[in-house]
């Protein structure tokens, strides 16, 4: 939410708080005769086949990933991971074991989509340098899947920075349409990613006792700031489109998961979804709305659908933040 944060939301979209809480209040009654919403979900996974990989030993590597291919594996629900081909490479050459990585996903029966070669930001680089990138980046992708009769189909923007103006986003979409790309959209934007950097550092810690219970104290705080983010988006779009969307979640394949997604995932469903394919999600009508957001950050898609309709910045409240001892254990000042 730092792109709310840093005021980039036009002052035109101001109502006041009574308004939007009122507008709150008739959307919580919205589902069809008080029921309970139909509570959908795709998970998605990024920066396959390893978030930081060269930060990380060979035999450290093997072991996580295979613990997050066991821990996908018992979860039982349908994944899409997003490759960066460029942590497919050490010293500019493809490593047969990290293509292996890529392997073991497939084997499990997840599919694999295009996240660009280097994950390079599309507002930094521009949308000739960004469309070369997700050409480079299918390069060992489209034969890998073709073994298998398959062809890569969804795309993730990095940082889910889709372009600043309406050519952009054009150009791009326009482009990946061309190549059999699918945009990969995310509605609970989240910011694993902070709690994933601080189990990384605290995995570093000399002294075990200290360590052990910082990781465990990291774990058990995980999956509630999960859930508490899930909830949030689950009521952003009961207000803004009447009903439980068919979220999508964006995670990324690193230790954290490596060590808590089965759990993550039992979670989700005792809260009442159902894991859904990427597929079933983005076949809800509402992802053909536009996408009203041309500022700098990556919302979620909700809150892109929120500014095509000049929602008030009311609406964008109350959406939990990463607390400060996690950000802290991080190295980070903010999200």
């Amino acid at each position: 939410m730092r792109w709310l944060r840093s005021g980039l939301l036009p002052s035109a979209l101001l109502l006041s708080s009574g308004a939007f809480h009122a507008q709150q209040a008739a959307a919580s009654t919205a589902t069809p005769d008080d029921s309970v919403p139909d509570r959908r979900i795709a998970v998605t996974i990024d920066d396959l086949p390893w978030q930081g990989i060269d930060k990380v030993a060979a035999d450290d590597l093997a072991a996580r990933h295979a613990r997050l291919v066991a821990q996908l594996k018992q979860a039982g629900a349908p994944v899409v991971g997003f490759v960066n081909e460029s942590k497919l490479e050490l010293d500019g050459a493809v490593r047969p074991q990290r293509l292996a990585m890529l392997r073991d996903w497939l084997d499990a029966g997840f599919e694999l989509g295009n996240h660009t070669w280097g994950h390079v930001d599309l507002h930094a680089v521009g949308v000739d340098a960004f469309q070369q990138d997700i050409l480079r980046g299918e390069r060992q992708l489209r034969p890998l899947l073709a073994e298998r009769g398959q062809a890569p189909r969804w795309f993730r923007h990095p940082y889910l920075r889709a372009g600043r103006t309406r050519a952009d986003k054009a150009a791009v979409a326009d482009f990946l349409a061309d190549h059999g790309y699918r945009v990969a959209p995310v509605t609970v934007d989240n910011g694993e990613w902070v709690w994933a950097f601080a189990y990384e550092r605290t995995l570093q810690q000399a002294d075990p006792a200290t360590r052990e219970a910082t990781l465990e104290r990291l774990r058990r705080g995980y999956v509630p700031y999960m859930l508490n983010k899930l909830d949030y988006y689950e009521r952003q779009s009961i207000v803004l489109l009447g009903y439980a969307l068919p979220q999508v979640w964006l995670l990324h394949a690193n230790t954290l998961n490596a060590d808590t997604y089965a759990g993550l995932i039992g979670a989700l469903r005792r809260r009442g979804y159902r894991t859904i394919g990427l597929d079933e999600a983005v076949a809800d009508p509402a992802y053909a709305r536009p996408d009203g957001y041309e500022g700098r950050w990556g919302p979620s898609w909700l809150h892109r659908w929120a500014m095509a309709e000049r929602k008030p910045k009311a609406f964008y409240a109350g959406e939990p933040q990463v607390p400060r001892w996690v950000l802290d254990l991080a190295g980070l000042e903010s999200e």
